[in-house]
């Protein structure tokens, strides 16, 4: 009977983590993921741990953490670290914030546009452009 603990190939985790093999070789390059030993003549094993490294990749992604962040939250993955890993949770809280309010304005700017462009329909110039050329959205 195989050691389902340690018995998918690259390959197999891969498939099951959803990630492409490139993607678990970047990681482990990153130091992200760690590289099992080759046994002699063999070929690398992967196991459940290695399936649930990857989710927290993913998942720290999704919540938008960079690499560099996900693997210093991983540093501090035993659990004693709680207020750092705390802190790096506040700082990506406040970049989210700050890109949101961003986008906020950038959606007001360009549904003001979009606006005087329905106003002036039958204008020959448009307004929108008109307004990219002089730069004022940028200055809002």
């Amino acid at each position: 009977m195989t050691d389902k603990v340690n018995s998918l190939t690259i390959g197999g985790l891969a498939k099951a983590a959803s990630v492409h093999v490139e993607t678990i070789r970047y990681y482990q390059r990153r130091g992200l993921l760690s590289e099992p030993q080759r046994p002699q003549g063999g070929i690398r094993r992967y196991g459940t741990a290695d399936i649930g490294r990857l989710a927290f990749v993913k998942n720290a992604q999704q919540l938008g953490f960079s690499l560099d962040e996900i693997g210093d939250l991983l540093r501090l993955e035993d659990g004693a670290h709680c207020q750092e890993a705390s802190a790096l949770a506040e700082h990506k809280l406040r970049d989210v914030r700050e890109k949101i309010d961003k986008l906020t304005k950038i959606e007001k700017v360009l549904g003001d546009m979009i606006g005087h462009c329905h106003a002036q329909q039958d204008s020959v110039s448009c307004p929108l452009i008109a307004s990219l050329h002089e730069g004022g959205a940028a200055g809002e």
